[in-house]
């Protein structure tokens, strides 16, 4: 019944931006922890960002930090990841993931590929 699906993934040059959706179905979207990793073929998965129950309660990781912002939309169950002044080294699937005291739940992830 639970479902997380992203996307908004897509290929850019250097300095674009994109952003990413992360519907969550069948959870009640203010009861779980929303959280963004990225990887890439021969690494290890990546921490990007997490949301809590509100707007305010939001962090990134440092590598993205003052380029990239998380939210949350509660009307329409879905998380964000704004990337703005994408660089090659952002590349990677994206995956988002639900965290509830019900369980742990990914989505398949989606393509953000930065080159040129």
């Amino acid at each position: 019944q639970v479902q997380v699906k992203e996307s908004g993934g897509g290929s850019v040059q250097p300095g674009e931006s994109l952003r990413l959706s992360c519907v969550v179905s069948g959870l009640a979207f203010s009861q779980f922890l929303v959280t963004w990793f990225r990887q890439s073929p021969g690494k290890e998965r990546e921490y990007v960002g997490t949301i809590g129950s509100t707007n305010e309660d939001a962090h990134v990781a440092e590598p993205v930090k003052g380029r990239f912002t998380i939210s949350r939309d509660f009307g329409k169950n879905t998380a964000y990841l704004q990337m703005n002044n994408l660089q090659i080294d952002d590349t990677g699937v994206y995956l988002c993931y639900a965290g509830a005291s019900s369980g742990h739940y990914w989505g398949q992830g989606t393509q953000v590929t930065v080159s040129g």
